[in-house]
């Protein structure tokens, strides 16, 4: 019998010096010891330390799971980095996979604290991952106060995300506890005062109460009753569909259509000699070839182009080079070929297209800069396009512009006239706005019912 106790001990150590030598850096069986019955797990210092190991998986955890909640919003992180460092590349997939890898850390680091107590092991952690977790913890502290001060909307995103992963986290969190059991349970026995299994079972109880009764407190509004759920919403395409084609082009606009979308959005500017035609930035840098055709131009404003020096770019090759969403899927090589011959779009085009689908339209209008000749001809010019040139029915348009509304339902009546912010009823009905366009953060519960 004690033969056979001595080899089952000897055939236990190795798991041990694992545990120890990934937590430790202590490999060795005489480096290790053993926590006797009624003392401490550890020194001073490291108890000191430990609540900063648990700090860190926490923050790293909370960082986590608010950036991966933000994914609706990586394109708009992107952008801004864009507009501060004049290259596109995307920071969210980065920061993402950082933050990932940070928190994978850490839980290790956990796990292994959890499982060397639970073997009555003392812990030690190497100097080389107490500086690993003070940088953890100083990135998801320095991270999440960064987004609270310059992103503070994608606090509304999490919150509505609970909605979804509240039940998730919830079991999640249960089934952690329940395997903190018995390291809790190993620890309270092993200690000799009562005061000290008071301070050991105490928390872990309190902690278990709570997690009980949150379901009390839980709320969905997706669940309703038969008969309650309001319409459907309209679903638009955003500048067509940027992750499967090159934004604002045909190709981006038929894959909208493909995919049984209810209308298109796009964005308006001027040619210097007065065509109008898509595109988002002030620049062609990061959706055209301009590096290739211009060199000398790239700084140029979009609008002081030509149409015929515009039709000479290529629209789409930078798609497939950059990829510029997170998650995008590999196109198929019909895809591909397709994306490699796209042309910067006219408005009319847009506009034909539309109105052969029967699909809604709307649309951002860029005012041409100063000493551009159709600064102050641009509204009018834009409304020929529309009225006379694609001869679009009327009531597809949701007009977006606010600064003309009274002109634009004066000489073109049938517009579906649309405000991007929210406004009391009376305004609305007074400017005879019909529609609103508003980012989902703006709105509560209560406003999508």
């Amino acid at each position: 019998v004690v033969r056979r106790r001595l080899l089952q001990r000897y055939e236990h150590q190795p798991f041990i010096s694992c545990l120890a030598g990934f937590y430790s850096c202590r490999w060795k069986r005489y480096q290790r010891e053993r926590t006797e019955p009624g003392k401490c797990c550890c020194s001073m210092r490291e108890c000191m330390f430990f609540p900063l190991l648990v700090a860190a998986f926490c923050f790293s955890l909370v960082f986590l799971y608010t950036w991966g909640e933000g994914k609706n919003d990586y394109n708009g992180f992107d952008w801004y980095n864009y507009g501060n460092l004049g290259f596109w590349f995307l920071w969210s997939l980065v920061i993402l996979i950082v933050a990932a890898v940070l928190f994978a850390y850490i839980s290790l680091l956990l796990v292994l604290a959890m499982c060397l107590l639970a073997e009555g092991q003392q812990l030690y952690l190497h100097w080389s991952h107490k500086i690993g977790t003070f940088l953890v913890l100083a990135f998801s502290i320095s991270s999440l106060f960064a987004l609270s001060i310059l992103w503070r909307d994608h606090r509304k995103t999490v919150r509505l995300s609970f909605q979804v992963t509240a039940p998730y986290l919830h079991i999640g969190a249960i089934a952690i506890m329940v395997l903190l059991a018995w390291p809790v349970a190993l620890h309270a026995i092993r200690a000799d005062k009562k005061v000290t299994q008071v301070i050991i079972v105490g928390p872990y109880l309190a902690i278990l109460l709570f997690l009980f009764l949150i379901p009390l407190g839980m709320y969905s509004p997706c669940i309703r009753e038969m008969g309650t759920l309001g319409p459907k919403p309209a679903l638009i395409g955003h500048r067509g569909a940027p992750m499967l084609a090159p934004e604002n082009t045909e190709m981006s606009f038929l894959k909208t259509i493909e995919h049984g979308g209810d209308g298109l959005e796009t964005d308006v500017a001027i040619s210097y000699d007065g065509v109008p035609f898509l595109m988002h930035d002030d620049t062609l840098r990061r959706t055209t070839n301009i590096q290739e055709v211009y060199p000398n131009d790239t700084g140029k404003a979009a609008s002081f182009f030509s149409w015929d020096a515009l039709q000479k770019l290529n629209a789409g090759t930078w798609f497939l080079k950059n990829k510029p969403f997170v998650g995008m899927g590999s196109l198929s090589k019909a895809d591909q070929n397709q994306a490699m011959n796209q042309s910067i779009y006219t408005l009319s085009s847009f506009l034909r297209l539309a109105d052969s689908h029967n699909k809604l339209v709307i649309f951002d209008l860029y005012r041409p800069p100063e000493k551009h000749p159709y600064r102050n001809l641009w509204v009018r010019k834009i409304l020929d396009v529309i009225l006379k040139e694609s001869k679009i029915k009327r009531h597809l348009v949701l007009w977006l512009h606010n600064g003309v509304r009274s002109f634009v339902q004066s000489v073109a009546p049938g517009f579906q006239h649309t405000m991007g912010r929210k406004a009391p009823i009376e305004d609305l009905l007074k400017h005879n706005i019909v529609k609103l366009n508003l980012v989902y953060t703006d709105m509560s519960s209560e406003d999508i019912r």
